[in-house]
């Protein structure tokens, strides 16, 4: 693990908190998901390049995805 991998993780993490709070508060299922595995992915992906890669596609899911 290097810094900006650190980094990354924080700001990924920080986000899917707020998503996981708005799912929780508006009883919507995306949200909340998709901010359970922003908080949980960056423990699992190792590479700046791809905690970029898989961040921005979690955090575009509830954009274009409603249930």
């Amino acid at each position: 693990m290097n810094t900006s991998t650190l980094w990354w993780g924080l700001l990924f993490g920080s986000i899917g908190l707020g998503y996981f709070i708005y799912g929780r508060k508006q009883r919507e299922i995306v949200p909340l998901v998709c901010g359970i595995a922003l908080m949980a992915f960056p423990y699992f992906v190792s590479g700046a390049a791809w905690l970029i890669v898989v961040g921005v596609v979690l955090m575009v899911i509830p954009r274009f995805v409603r249930l």
